[in-house]
């Protein structure tokens, strides 16, 4: 049985998770687990669906049907990341501005900007290339 449609995304997951760690950690000059979460270089996102995209497209041809299915789905995610949540980060600001505002304070980084989209993919795409390649398929 083939597992590397399981391992390919868990690891895009992993890999990316961990660099943002320590990209937040090194821009905090601190171990930043309290900025674990959404948002922030590379997104996790972006990885994870284009690592199955991308290994969907190696291993099954990218003119195959489950091809175009897994890209379709990425878009919609990949939309989701970079848009609709960042507006829901800009609404978070604004109600925890709010003079009257008295529950808890709502996170406020969640979207991603283009450049961690993209550094995203582009792991993901690598990571499937290189899961691929040895593999042996």
């Amino acid at each position: 049985m083939d597992y590397s449609y399981l391992i390919t995304p868990f690891l895009a997951w992993l890999l990316c998770g961990t660099s943002k760690f320590l990209i937040n950690s090194i821009k905090a000059k601190r171990l930043a687990f309290d900025l674990i979460g959404y948002g922030g270089m590379p997104s996790n996102h972006s990885a994870i669906v284009s690592s199955m995209v991308s290994l969907v497209g190696f291993r099954e041809g990218f003119s195959n049907p489950a091809f175009g299915v897994a890209l379709t789905l990425a878009f919609i995610i990949i939309l989701d990341a970079s848009s609709l949540r960042k507006q829901v980060g800009k609404h978070a600001h604004v109600i925890n501005n709010l003079d009257n505002y008295r529950g808890n304070i709502l996170r406020e980084r969640i979207g991603h900007s283009k450049l961690e989209i993209f550094m995203g993919i582009l792991m993901g795409i690598f990571l499937s290339y290189i899961i691929n390649f040895y593999s042996g398929e």
